[in-house]
């Protein structure tokens, strides 16, 4: 049933694209014009516009192998982008995904197939990235690229080497990396 809807969005594609065709400019302009006001959160986006890629390129079909983990991920992040009716209500869609596994399994190349799919901005940022040694700094790099999310919206982000910003819990953590 899930894969007759996909099938058939597939063929409705250009009306998704159409529909998102406005976001480039005016978007960006907005995000300039909020930037202007506090130079830290300028700074802050200007890290990150590295990250971004407005136009993924990757296809489901660039993918090789990985099939479960291919339609897993299309029954829960491309299903609702496409069909957002049948997540109304008391149905609500993810809100994120975690892709594990050893290094050089495809876990960034699926997430960048998953935003072409989508026709969404792509943000890949390192766990790197956003840690810093200075007090509540790694915080305001969370909220930067989850700000810079909600501006380019629809939008995929993805974090490599997530364990690494959030690790195990324990009592001898601090109270700053807990926030984070």
């Amino acid at each position: 049933e899930i894969k007759e809807l996909l099938k058939k969005g597939s063929t409705k594609k250009k009306a998704v694209a159409d529909t998102s065709t406005g976001r480039g400019n005016s978007k960006d302009n907005k995000g300039d014009e909020d930037d202007n006001g506090d130079p830290d959160r300028k700074r802050m986006m200007q890290k990150f516009e590295g990250a971004i890629v407005t136009d993924p390129n990757v296809t489901f079909e660039d993918v090789i192998g990985l099939d479960q983990a291919k339609e897993a991920l299309k029954e829960a992040v491309i299903l609702p982008v496409k069909f957002p009716q049948l997540f109304q209500g008391k149905r609500k869609p993810w809100s994120g995904i975690l892709l594990y596994g050893p290094p050089g399994t495809g876990k960034s190349y699926l997430a960048k197939a998953i935003a072409t799919e989508c026709k969404s901005t792509f943000i890949s940022i390192s766990s790197s990235d956003l840690l810093s040694k200075w007090l509540g700094e790694s915080e305001k790099g969370v909220k930067g690229v989850f700000e810079l999310a909600r501006e380019r919206q629809p939008c995929i982000v993805f974090i490599d080497e997530i364990d690494a910003l959030c690790g195990q819990r324990n009592d001898t953590e601090s109270e700053s990396s807990r926030r984070v």
